[in-house]
């Protein structure tokens, strides 16, 4: 759960609640979805969720609810966390990073939950991480990030390419420094994997952006963009914050380019 005003920044209550009904809180549901992709070559798992470091009362503001797990997304899709061969962070906040390792049984010492993965991660990224603005400060937890740079796996991504066949990496600005974001080539369609970029399918209007993002008005141009290249490619885009809407077409509209087609990645896969 997360606070709807954040989440929807400077669009009004009375117009974001028609689409997501908060609780007496003002929190509305959200989600940590992270996407694996099997490339027969490689185990690519991008973000790793927010794990289970942080104590008590740093959970009790995030109102966790449900009882989905990385490990049991794993399990579910035939699959074990040492078949991972790289894990890429789209970026270092708090719930895309804290996955990737856990505690020991003294409580002391971080050791990694994927033992056979590499790490990437675009070099502004962690530039920013390392030196944060105190706006954006909270997002990045020591104990998550810097395991990650002290195991020795870690590489940086210095610029949008591809990072194997078939799966190339664009980078967006405006909610945080040297966010990737995985545009996927399978079975003949392309997905876009868009994180905190496009959080949920109610972010694709242009002035729908999180009071997150640290530059809303780059985010917006961002978006415009991304949007009119997707539509024009066909992208599927796969959202990792939206409980309702794992993944959507796109079409134009009167009202701009927004979500037609909504469905499970299972089910773009019965039809290919």
């Amino acid at each position: 759960m997360a606070d709807g005003g954040t989440v929807f920044g400077v669009v009004p209550k009375s117009i974001w609640s028609k689409i997501y009904r908060p609780d007496a809180l003002n929190n509305v549901p959200t989600c940590n979805r992270c996407l694996l992709v099997d490339t027969g070559k490689k185990v690519i798992l991008f973000d790793a969720g927010m794990g289970n470091k942080q104590d008590d009362k740093f959970y009790g503001f995030r109102y966790l609810h449900g009882d989905e797990s990385l490990e049991k997304g794993f399990k579910k899709a035939g699959y074990c966390f040492e078949d991972v061969t790289d894990v890429v962070f789209t970026h270092l906040h708090y719930d895309h990073v804290g996955g990737a390792f856990r505690w020991d049984e003294t409580g002391s010492k971080a050791v990694a939950v994927f033992s056979n993965a590499q790490y990437w991660l675009s070099r502004r990224q962690w530039e920013w991480a390392t030196h944060p603005n105190p706006r954006e400060a909270a997002s990045f937890i020591p104990e998550n990030q810097n395991p990650v740079f002290e195991s020795g796996k870690l590489h940086f991504i210095e610029d949008e390419g591809f990072f194997t066949e078939g799966i190339y990496f664009k980078m967006f600005h405006g909610h945080t420094d040297g966010q990737i974001i995985p545009i996927i080539e399978c079975a003949g369609k392309k997905f876009a994997y868009v994180a905190d970029f496009i959080a949920t399918a109610a972010h694709l209007p242009l002035p729908y952006i999180p009071a997150y993002d640290i530059r809303p008005l780059i985010t917006m141009e961002e978006k415009e963009r991304f949007l009119h290249e997707a539509l024009e490619n066909d992208y599927y885009l796969i959202f990792e914050h939206d409980p309702f809407i794992e993944c959507c077409s796109l079409h134009q509209t009167p009202k701009g380019i927004l979500a037609d087609k909504m469905m499970k990645l299972e089910e773009i896969e019965e039809t290919s």
